[in-house]
């Protein structure tokens, strides 16, 4: 907490934050502002919610502190910077960006709220590093509507793979630097993305889908009609990196593009080897690299689903109950952060102390119960108990009558 103490123009609000992030970190079975108000030893919520609507602090400077903090500790000449989206499912129509969307949490068309996150993923671990809010256009179309959400007045529609750009530019010119960038079909469909992912040098592997066209020399092909021309001898077994259940193995064979632009231009086909299901990847390197490369780099892109698990059941990503723009840039930005911790905390485990035999080696979720457990645990005696009980059923009472009353 030290590193973003700087943020913070008050003492309250930097020690209100400590006590929220510690909150995130917690055990508790849902995570808001009650809950972990509760569990932290408040009176009422109402600390916690003017730390995230009032109270005088700059999220983006600690979004930069929690990228800083990563890349210090989870440093990798190898690593990979993975874009994707993720949803929360909301009720109602308040919620800043919220709208009817598809979103991958359900996996169909739902009411929720999506925001585009970059992973910095290594050998060493991977956590969020930046996060931008989708703000469809029935939103900024009506101004009204997003300065009642605290969105700024000059609010512009702004796709997936433009907020993608955004934080990655952000990243580079932030000192830092990765050779390759990895994406779902959202992003690798975007000709724009791809292009300027070029003019900053960096390679990527980027999904397709199968009726995206690729230039060959006889022309305009889609990925399906070019890799039923792939001759048998061509496809290689080769593992993806290591899941759940062992190392992923597939079938995969690589095409050179016809493309006149500088560097090297492929499509990268991966095969089941139980299903015969194809999957398409667009890549690009600025020079010729091995195909294990272009396999690593497309493996590496599952590691943003584990990050967006990890960061939602550990550390509350998803739970968040607020519907203005500074409230939800501030409350995933200490989540980030928080699962950070225990994404270094990891990394520096599995580096000083080799995992003894006969034990698996110490996971996020292990940590996290290990930490509250062991370095911090509130206790709270009964009166502080009943205390929050009367508040709770008095504010529940207000409720009911004012929705009765109206």
């Amino acid at each position: 907490m030290g590193r973003i103490a700087g943020r913070f123009t008050r003492f309250e609000p930097r020690l209100r934050a400590g006590r929220l992030v510690l909150g995130l970190l917690s055990d508790l079975p849902r995570k808001n502002c009650w809950t972990i108000a509760e569990w932290a030893g408040e009176k009422t919520p109402h600390g916690m919610q003017h730390l995230l609507c009032r109270a005088s602090w700059d999220a983006d400077a600690v979004r930069d502190d929690v990228r800083e903090y990563v890349v210090e500790h989870l440093h990798d000449e190898a690593a990979v910077l993975v874009v994707d989206e993720t949803g929360d499912l909301k009720k109602g129509t308040r919620t800043v960006g919220v709208q009817r969307q598809y979103t991958g949490t359900a996996g169909r068309i739902e009411n929720s709220q999506v925001a585009v996150y970059l992973v910095y993923a290594g050998a060493r671990g991977h956590a969020a590093v930046d996060r931008e809010l989708y703000v469809p256009r029935s939103w900024t179309r009506d101004p009204d509507r997003c300065r009642a959400a605290g969105l700024s007045e000059d609010t512009v529609f702004a796709t997936k793979p433009e907020l993608a750009r955004v934080m990655i530019e952000r990243f580079l010119d932030a000192g830092h630097r990765v050779d390759w960038v990895a994406g779902d079909e959202v992003y690798g469909g975007n000709p724009k993305l791809r292009s300027a992912l070029e003019g900053r040098g960096l390679g990527y592997v980027l999904a397709v889908a199968c009726s995206a066209e690729v230039a060959t020399g006889a022309g305009m092909v889609r990925a399906d009609a070019l890799a039923k021309k792939v001759p048998k001898r061509a496809w290689q077994k080769l593992s993806a990196g290591r899941g759940a259940k062992g190392h992923r193995f597939y079938d995969w064979a690589v095409v050179d593009l016809a493309d006149p632009r500088p560097g090297r231009h492929q499509l990268l086909i991966r095969r089941s080897r139980s299903t015969g299901e194809l999957a398409y990847y667009r890549c690009y390197s600025p020079a010729p690299v091995p195909l294990t490369t272009l396999v690593k780099v497309a493996g590496s892109r599952w590691r943003v689903e584990e990050t967006f698990q990890n960061e939602k059941g550990l550390a509350g990503l998803d739970e968040h109950q607020v519907r203005r723009y500074p409230s939800w840039s501030r409350w995933v930005t200490l989540a980030m952060f928080a699962y950070a911790f225990l994404a270094v905390v990891r990394a520096e485990e599995h580096a000083r102390r080799p995992t003894p035999d006969g034990l698996v080696p110490l996971s996020c979720n292990e940590i996290q119960r290990l930490f509250i457990t062991l370095v911090f645990q509130p206790l709270h005696d009964a009166a502080h108990r009943l205390g929050w009980s009367d508040w709770r059923r008095r504010h529940q009472e207000r409720s009911r009558t004012s929705h009765y009353r109206r």
